[in-house]
C-alpha cells in the first residue's frame, strides 16, 4: 500500500513536471514560429519592394558604371538584387514597372521624375525595412531572454536527475554502472529536450544602411540621370514603361 502510494506521488510529480516544462515549451515554439513567419514576411517584403525600387533604377540607370557612382553618391557601397541582364528581360521590367505613375511634359523631364519619385520610394521603404529588422531583434532578444528565465528557475539538467532519482537505482556495481548508463542518456535526451533561440535576425536579413535624402543629392543626381538619359538615345519613359 504504501508503495502504491509512493508511486502515485511519484506519477503526480513527474506529470506535474512534465506539465510546467512542455507547457512553456509551447509557448516558446509558438513564438519562434511566429518569429520565423515574420522573418519570411520581410524577406517578401524586401524582394518585391526594395527589390523592385532597386531593379527600377538599375533599368533606368542602365550603364553600370552610372549605376554604381549612382548608389555611391547614395550612401549604398554595395549593389543588391544587381545582375547586367536584368535590363533585358522584358517580363522583368513589365513586373517592376507595373502602375508606376509617369508625370512630366518633356521626355526628359518624365525620365528624371522616374528616377526621382523611384529613389524617394526606396528611401521610405528601406527606412521601414529596418524598422521591422529591429524589432524582429527586438523580439527574438525577448524570446531568448525567456528561455534563459525559464532555464535558470527549471534547471533541465537538474529535474532530470531528480527525475532519475524518483525511479530509484541501487547501490551495487550493477546498479551504478546502469546509473551511468542511464546519465549518459539522460544527458542526450536533455539536449533534445532543450529549447535553443531562433538565429538572430541579422543573420538571416541583410542589414540594409539608409540612403542618403533626395534633397541633399539631386544636383549630383542629376547630372548622372542626364548622361543616362543622353547614352540611350533620349529615350521617352512611356515605352521604357510599356515594353
Amino acid at each position: 500500500m504504501h508503495e502504491d502510494i509512493t508511486d502515485i506521488l511519484t506519477l503526480e510529480v513527474k506529470k506535474e513536471m512534465a506539465d510546467r516544462y512542455f507547457g512553456f515549451r509551447k509557448l516558446i515554439e509558438e513564438d519562434i514560429r511566429e518569429y520565423d513567419n515574420q522573418v519570411l514576411t520581410s524577406f517578401k517584403r524586401l524582394e518585391q519592394q526594395i527589390g523592385f525600387d532597386l531593379v527600377r533604377l538599375y533599368i533606368l540607370l542602365k550603364d553600370e558604371n552610372l549605376i554604381h557612382e549612382f548608389f555611391q553618391l547614395a550612401g549604398l557601397d554595395q549593389l543588391i538584387f544587381y545582375d547586367p541582364y536584368l535590363a533585358e528581360s522584358p517580363t522583368l521590367r513589365q513586373k517592376v514597372f507595373a502602375g508606376q505613375k509617369i508625370r512630366g511634359l518633356t521626355r526628359a523631364g518624365r525620365f528624371k521624375n522616374m528616377i526621382f519619385d523611384t529613389y524617394e520610394t526606396l528611401s521610405n521603404d528601406i527606412n521601414q525595412y529596418r524598422q521591422n529588422l529591429a524589432k524582429l531583434a527586438s523580439e527574438r532578444n525577448s524570446i531568448a531572454e525567456e528561455i534563459q528565465l525559464f532555464y535558470h528557475k527549471h534547471d533541465l539538467g537538474v529535474m532530470m536527475d531528480f527525475l532519475r532519482g524518483l525511479d530509484g537505482s541501487g547501490g551495487s556495481q550493477a546498479g551504478d554502472m546502469a546509473g551511468g548508463l542511464a546519465q549518459q542518456s539522460g544527458n542526450t535526451l536533455e539536449e533534445k529536450l532543450k529549447v535553443q533561440p531562433p538565429p538572430p535576425v541579422h543573420e538571416l536579413l541583410p542589414d540594409i544602411q539608409p540612403v542618403i535624402p533626395l534633397s541633399r543629392l539631386k544636383d549630383a543626381f542629376k547630372r548622372i540621370v542626364n548622361l543616362a538619359f543622353i547614352s540611350q538615345g533620349r529615350p521617352d519613359l512611356k515605352q521604357i514603361v510599356s515594353s
